[in-house]
């Protein structure tokens, strides 16, 4: 009697440890399918939320859009569509001319994401043409080339440095389009303000300005010059020129800057030889033949399809003919006379 009891005692314990251990096993495998559904939905969730948003962008309700961006970063915070939704609130901005803003938010994305170069190179692509747009042409203020140039030369900075870092980029095309417009917007100005200094006769600050556009600007050879710390009190009329005093040490610096020739890989303005040209002239009237000469044959040289090419030689050419010493003349002789040096015996 006893081993029967014993032996049913131990039956009932197997068969509590067999039922614990498979309610062990059935909760575990009930656990696993759900944990992996669980990611599959995050993801999934956060896909539907930001098409969602998608089909506001393209139809252009900001305001519904911005919503739904914002509702997918802050639900989907780690799913990568939580960064698209950063660019597109960016972009929403921008297409609303919120160009100041719309650069701040595409900064932080550079700032933040560094190694998603795809987006990234997106966004800085998106702040070179912010920075663009935001040169204003209206017609209250005075012309391009008066203006002081300091919002053309955040957006040079910005379209120039995306060329120079993604030259290969599928943006790179339209960017370079910029960087040629901002590029002879700058190379304008500094003519305008040489001129306005020739007009003056300070052919010091001229050339200053001249050379200056050339090397920063034109994709001449050699180290660009700094440009000037003073300011002439009489430049209120240039926005930028600099006075005959503060002229003469960037002008001693440019003339020691080497040739005036393009530099290989220039994104060129378009009014490079027209600052040549202007320069010879200006060396001309300063009576510096060689530096004049100089200017004129950059011209001839390397931008042989500009039309000015023909003012150029004609100058070479003026300038050659003014060198040539003039061919000394016979003094008129006198019937009768003996030349110098005949012998009067027969």
């Amino acid at each position: 009697m006893l081993r029967v009891r014993r032996s049913l005692a131990s039956r009932v314990a197997v068969r509590c440890v067999l039922a614990a251990t498979s309610l062990t096993s059935l909760t575990l495998l009930g656990c696993e399918p759900q944990q992996a559904k669980s990611a599959l939905n995050y993801s999934a969730d956060a896909k539907r939320a930001y098409d969602a948003a998608m089909v506001e962008f393209d139809d252009k309700n900001w305001l519904e859009a911005q919503e739904l961006f914002r509702e997918v970063r802050r639900k989907y915070g780690y799913s990568r569509y939580a960064k698209l939704s950063e660019l597109r609130l960016a972009d929403i901005d921008f297409a609303q001319d919120k160009f100041a803003e719309s650069v701040r938010q595409y900064r932080q994305f550079v700032h933040d994401h560094r190694a998603d170069q795809t987006e990234v190179i997106y966004a800085r692509a998106r702040i070179a043409e912010a920075e663009y747009k935001q040169i204003n042409e209206s017609l209250l203020l005075p012309s391009a080339d008066e203006r002081d140039q300091a919002v053309v030369m955040d957006a040079y900075r910005e379209v120039k440095g995306f060329v120079a870092d993604y030259p290969e980029a599928k943006e790179s095309t339209r960017i370079r389009e910029l960087l040629t417009d901002v590029t002879a917007r700058l190379v304008r100005h500094e003519l305008y303000v040489a001129r306005f200094y020739l007009n003056r006769a300070n052919y010091d600050a001229a050339v200053g300005r001249i050379l200056y556009a050339l090397h920063n600007f034109g994709g001449a050879e050699g180290e660009a010059p700094e440009a000037t710390e003073g300011r002439d009190p009489r430049e209120v009329e240039v926005r930028g020129g600099s006075s005959r005093a503060s002229a003469r040490p960037r002008m001693k610096q440019a003339q020691g800057l080497g040739k005036l020739g393009r530099a290989d890989g220039h994104v060129g303005s378009g009014l490079e030889p027209e600052a040549l040209v202007l320069l010879g002239e200006t060396y001309l009237k300063m009576k510096k033949l060689e530096e004049a000469q100089e200017a004129f044959a950059a011209v001839v040289q390397h931008y042989g399809d500009s039309p000015l090419v023909v003012q150029a030689r004609n100058y070479l050419a003026f300038m050659g003919r003014a060198a040539k010493p003039p061919a000394p003349s016979s003094p008129p002789r006198t019937p009768g006379a003996t030349p110098a040096g005949a012998s009067q015996g027969g």
